[in-house]
């Protein structure tokens, strides 16, 4: 096979988004190693420089879904923003992720493939949600510490923050019976959750 990429890099990168749209098209299980190097196009390998078998493929899959999700969630809590605008940021971010196609159908993937693959379960939450799960966290204990909010349960109330987002909705779009969130939809959606939550970490007599 001749490969027109040249960096390592690149090549790294086309195998990840040739996985994605095979993962996404067909299935886990039908998608073979050497229709996703077929498919990049490279050698298998260089395929195999890259990725040692399907589950770190689907790691790097997930990995990247959520890397918009991950760096905003970096990049905001660095900045100096107030707890409201820090949370909305986030929460604008995590629902872009939760109600994109691409999200959706990932999770739609895993749990059809479970049974099969058991390892699947452990591969995305470790390269997605945990990881946004522990950032989250956190920035809580520095708004405990801050003496203005009264979370107790760090872990708890980071989980309870996501939650918040997916809900009946998310499990309606789930199962195919409610179309994703508009954009108006989304913005009334963060809205909302981000203040329910704020009322419910506040000290009385914080505004």
């Amino acid at each position: 096979m001749t490969e027109s990429i040249e960096s390592p890099s690149a090549k790294r990168q086309a195998i990840v988004q040739a996985a994605t749209r095979l993962f996404l098209t067909h299935n886990y299980r039908s998608v073979s190693m050497e229709k996703i190097a077929a498919a990049a196009p490279v050698s298998k390998a260089t395929l195999y420089n890259h990725f040692t078998g399907k589950p770190q493929l689907l790691a790097a899959v997930v990995s990247e879904l959520c890397t918009s999700l991950l760096q905003t969630m970096t990049q905001t809590l660095s900045e100096d923003d107030d707890a409201e605008q820090t949370l909305q940021k986030i929460a604008a971010s995590a629902v872009e992720l939760m109600y994109s196609p691409d999200g959706l159908a990932i999770y739609r993937l895993v749990i059809a493939e479970i049974h099969a693959f058991p390892e699947l379960g452990q591969v995305v939450y470790d390269n997605g949600p945990r990881l946004a799960l522990n950032q989250l966290e956190s920035y809580l204990r520095q708004l405990q510490t801050s003496g203005c909010f009264n979370i107790p349960d760090t872990y708890f109330s980071a989980d309870a923050f996501f939650s918040l987002l997916k809900g009946d909705l998310h499990f309606r779009c789930l199962l195919g019976i409610q179309a994703a969130p508009t954009e108006a939809e989304k913005v009334r959606l963060i809205e909302s959750v981000t203040r329910f939550y704020l009322r419910g970490i506040m000290y009385a007599g914080q505004s």
